[in-house]
């Protein structure tokens, strides 16, 4: 799957492209990332790419004959890749958005805003798609566009180490991945739960469907109103319930 990130710091998006998961993925092939200086598309020899607003306002707006020359440019390079704009007006993405570009395997350009904005006249003909990462405004989308590309990538097969990493991520199913453990056994009295010791596959399988729900419940509740209990889910909180109940009348 080919990544392909447009701005106006080139260098922010090649080390990100050079490092970790990322670079792994590029190097096995699995996934290409590159980028596009959108000030080398400028039409004057100072290189400019912004502008005051018509109307009056602070700040300075993107100009739109360099993004449109950088994104043809880029749309020639890989001519079947959507255009993706980053934008806090954009849809939310989500790990289920994620698992549908990651399965639709269509390249992705990625175009970042800076100043106070972009000329509108991008958006209504350049751009296929604008995306989000959350409700709040950042000095530019190069970062935004990183995390939507992790994202994406880690469930491209292949690109980590296992494929049982990205299908027990939280979010997966709407909930959240139960609690992690490592060594050392036991560390300023905190002991790891002795069942994740005992070698019993099913219980070891319980106990970690038992944490994600508890975690899920706890920390993100709406996530469990989106998908319906199975009968094994409902059993491990009516337990729970249970539990809890006899702590309360101790």
């Amino acid at each position: 799957m080919d990544f392909m990130v447009l701005t106006l710091f080139p260098e922010l998006v090649s080390s990100f492209f050079e490092h970790g998961m990322i670079s792994r993925g590029i190097e096995k092939g699995l996934i290409k990332g590159d980028y596009i200086n959108i000030r080398n598309f400028s039409c004057d020899r100072h290189n400019t790419v912004d502008d005051r607003p018509y109307g009056g306002g602070s700040g300075m707006i993107m100009k739109i004959e360099p993004l449109q020359a950088a994104i043809l440019h880029a749309k020639k390079k890989a001519p079947e890749s959507r255009v993706v704009l980053m934008s806090p007006q954009g849809n939310r993405f989500s790990q289920e958005r994620a698992f549908e570009l990651a399965l639709q395997n269509q390249g992705l350009i990625f175009v970042c805003g800076r100043y106070e904005g972009i000329d509108e006249r991008v958006y209504t003909t350049l751009v296929d798609e604008e995306l989000s990462i959350g409700d709040y405004v950042m000095t530019g989308g190069e970062l935004a566009s990183m995390v939507i590309i992790d994202a994406i990538a880690r469930l491209i097969p292949g690109v980590l180490g296992s494929c049982e990493s990205c299908r027990s991520d939280s979010f997966t199913d709407n909930r959240l991945e139960y609690a992690q453990y490592t060594r050392p056994e036991e560390f300023e009295g905190l002991k790891v739960p002795e069942i994740l010791l005992s070698g019993n596959h099913e219980k070891i399988r319980l106990w970690r469907k038992k944490s994600s729900l508890q975690r899920t419940f706890l920390k993100r509740p709406d996530l469990l109103q989106k998908g319906c209990l199975d009968a094994e889910e409902k059993k491990i909180l009516k337990q729970w319930g249970q539990e809890l109940e006899s702590l309360v009348k101790e």
